[in-house]
């Protein structure tokens, strides 16, 4: 680490400047290292505003939606929820299981609207996406880690982007091998082109659709379709990141957070299956139980006999029950 200041003090290892600075120096030096994850023990405090305003202003709209929906026509309803399912996907058979892990390959037309269905879900192009959940996995429950669920419940489940990434995760980040990313055009177009595409896609085509199709009021189609099925599909990923690293059992490996949790599958469209998917990462299923309770794995065996995607990874039924009889719980 870089020495700040000479005149600065020592504390828990970590350097910050002395108190006989001036304070527009020392201000100055404190937002310097915030910058770069030296703050508070190496955990940057330094909030992101524009983060902050906007979660708050789209939960607002959100609950605001909530007394638009009895007067929505019923085509809407069923319309937010396609939209939702898509959103979804974008991220569950897309940028994770996918575009992250590589469990199995998709063709072309596939990848193009996986990576649609991404930019509806706007939580990040494909490339950061990939590339943090990669540090996420190798790097999980420590500062590296870009929610760290032992920092609690709120900072794993939105904290984390309400204020800078810590330094270790900049760092570890920068040491992973991303290539295979940069080598798929979808990614790199849709990473050119991210801000327009989710425009379009998360905002303009929700709200379009019904309105031109079925006479559906642009104010209705807008909080149904748009503001209420996006904050939705956030929570229900990001309790992933949260309620599945704290809450539920673990019949795979007792010596990692991750934890296999029923609500969170649902809601996650099979996704909540966190011991398992943490101890077999490289399972296309994220699951034992292939089919059950997860519409992802559904999603991607029909693109397979349509001959869309193929080469699906899974873990044997021996070395998952050879796994749960050394390191699990006893639960399953």
């Amino acid at each position: 680490m870089e020495a700040v200041m000479d005149a600065g003090v020592h504390q828990d290892g970590e350097t910050v400047p002395g108190e006989a600075e001036g304070l527009e120096e020392s201000n100055a030096e404190k937002e310097a290292l915030c910058r770069n994850g030296y703050l508070q023990g190496g955990r940057c405090q330094g909030i992101v505003w524009r983060n902050v305003v906007f979660m708050a202003l789209l939960h607002l709209g959100a609950v605001y939606s909530l007394v638009l929906v009895p007067g929505a026509q019923p085509l809407t309803w069923i319309w937010s929820y396609a939209c939702f399912i898509i959103t979804a996907l974008g991220v569950t058979a897309g940028a994770h299981r996918l575009w992250s892990h590589r469990s199995y390959k998709a063709k072309l037309p596939l990848r193009v609207f996986l990576a649609a269905a991404n930019s509806m879900a706007f939580q990040n192009d494909i490339f950061e996406w990939a590339r943090d959940h990669r540090v996420h996995h190798k790097y999980s429950e420590t500062d590296a880690d870009p929610h760290n669920a032992m920092r609690g419940f709120f900072f794993s489940h939105v904290g984390w982007l309400f204020v800078r990434k810590h330094r270790d995760v900049i760092e570890k980040g920068k040491k992973l091998d991303v290539s295979d990313l940069l080598a798929d055009p979808v990614v790199r177009l849709q990473r050119r082109y991210y801000k327009t595409s989710v425009l379009v896609m998360c905002f303009l085509i929700p709200t379009l659709v019904p309105w031109y199709f079925w006479g559906e009021s642009l104010w209705n189609a807008y909080f149904l379709a748009s503001i209420l099925r996006y904050t939705i599909s956030l929570n229900l990923t990001w309790l992933v990141n949260s309620a599945a690293h704290m809450y539920g059992n673990r019949p795979y490996d007792k010596n990692i957070s991750p934890r296999e949790n029923r609500f969170v599958t649902f809601g996650a469209i099979g996704e909540g299956f966190h011991n398992f998917h943490h101890t077999f990462p490289f399972d296309y299923s994220t699951s034992e139980f292939g089919l059950r309770l997860n519409p992802t794995t559904c999603f991607i065996d029909l693109m397979c006999w349509f001959g869309l995607a193929s080469n699906r990874k899974k873990a044997s039924v021996e070395m998952i029950q050879a796994r749960k009889q050394r390191t699990g719980d006893g639960s399953a």
